[in-house]
């Protein structure tokens, strides 16, 4: 458990004068405690929650099947453990917050996440309490990471970085995209992931189609191929994704891909504290449209606990960038019918500008294979 981030769910608190937050949703959960619960990812019925109340105090209520994997990756100052089929987790979440004083107070919870029925049966085991949606709490609070958070994702980063590299620097003509991914995978999970999101190998005339998972398709002369994935770990999310061309490129693909690293340098140049995300977006704009072709409306999105997350470099970006934000920048091309370009990198706000985390891949131009 990252004691920083305890610290920050406090301050949060006392701001908005709450008394106590539950985080129940995967993602926050792995924010708070720094863990993932396996089974919480595949069976949404068997509740893992978290309260951290404004003094530090935590409590975790976990499924009795995963009650061992709890107690052995954080130390908490309580943990109630419920037995499925015949216990109710929300019961014992009314139970741990009567304990500590809290059935008649300001309680935040996830709204977005926790199911109706749930949260209905949590108001009325508790009908003193005042419920507050704590979503947009949890979401400005992982904005900003901390200095365990930082150190997570530059290693994560460069080790997805280097799996696709990897990868793509073996890949021949004849390979099918399946074959490509058995040694992406491989190749990030050697490196030391826990897991991975979102497979992303499109070659050729697929090259087009934004997220689409590898197919027996054969490379060929003359194809590109887009390789994505999210490396995880401890429930955080390294997106990059990287360009290769079969051969050489065409000249238009080649002034193409100049454009998107041009657009790559320029947005890293722009991004410093103080920034604000919708301006970064415009300046990109302004070179992107050199192209004529339709751009996606960002260019940028934070990232840690959840794929995308605040602040958005976009058209609709509202947020002023920090110091300790970390963002993935992708600058990309899809010209339907025909093909796909696209780079993702993941970078860190620093003090005096940014800080490229994806750094064990050269991008400066396509890479080339075969």
């Amino acid at each position: 458990m990252d004691a920083d981030i305890i610290t920050k769910q406090q301050n949060a608190m006392k701001d908005r004068g709450l008394d106590a937050l539950i985080a129940s949703s995967p993602e926050n959960l792995a924010y708070t405690t720094g863990f993932v619960v396996p089974s919480q990812l595949l069976m949404r019925w068997r509740h893992a929650m978290c309260i951290v109340d404004r003094s530090g105090h935590t409590t975790m209520v976990t499924i009795d099947m995963e009650e061992t994997t709890v107690k052995a990756h954080a130390a908490f100052d309580d943990i109630r453990v419920y037995r499925e089929f015949t216990d109710d987790p929300i019961a014992e979440v009314a139970e741990a917050l009567k304990d500590r004083g809290l059935a008649g107070t300001r309680v935040g919870v996830e709204t977005d996440y926790l199911p109706a029925r749930d949260f209905a049966t949590l108001r009325g085991l508790l009908p003193e309490a005042e419920f507050v949606a704590a979503d947009e709490v949890f979401g400005k609070l992982r904005q900003v990471k901390t200095a365990r958070e930082i150190g997570l994702l530059r290693s994560l980063s460069r080790i997805t970085d280097g799996a696709i590299g990897g990868t793509l620097a073996h890949a021949r003509p004849g390979m099918t995209e399946l074959e490509m991914a058995g040694e992406l995978t491989a190749r990030i999970f050697s490196g030391g992931v826990q897991d991975f999101k979102l497979m992303i190998i499109a070659s050729g005339e697929r090259s087009q189609f934004p997220n689409v998972g590898p197919t027996d398709r054969a490379l060929r002369d003359g194809d590109l191929i887009r390789m994505e994935i999210f490396g995880v770990l401890d429930g955080y999310h390294a997106g990059v994704c990287r360009t290769a061309v079969v051969g050489e490129p065409t000249a238009e693909q080649a002034r193409i891909w100049d454009n998107l690293i041009e657009c790559k340098y320029l947005v890293m140049d722009l991004i410093r504290p103080g920034a604000h995300a919708e301006a970064v977006y415009r300046r990109f704009l302004e070179k992107f449209d050199e192209l004529g072709l339709e751009p996606i409306s960002f260019v940028g999105h934070g990232i840690g606990v959840f794929l995308h997350e605040e602040p958005y470099l976009g058209r609709y970006g509202e947020e002023v960038l920090e110091e300790g934000m970390v963002v993935a920048i992708e600058p990309l091309v899809y010209i339907p019918g025909r093909m796909g370009l696209q780079n993702k990198d993941m970078l860190l706000v620093t003090r005096d500008g940014c800080e490229l985390l994806s750094d064990a891949t050269a991008t400066d131009e396509l890479i080339r294979v075969g």
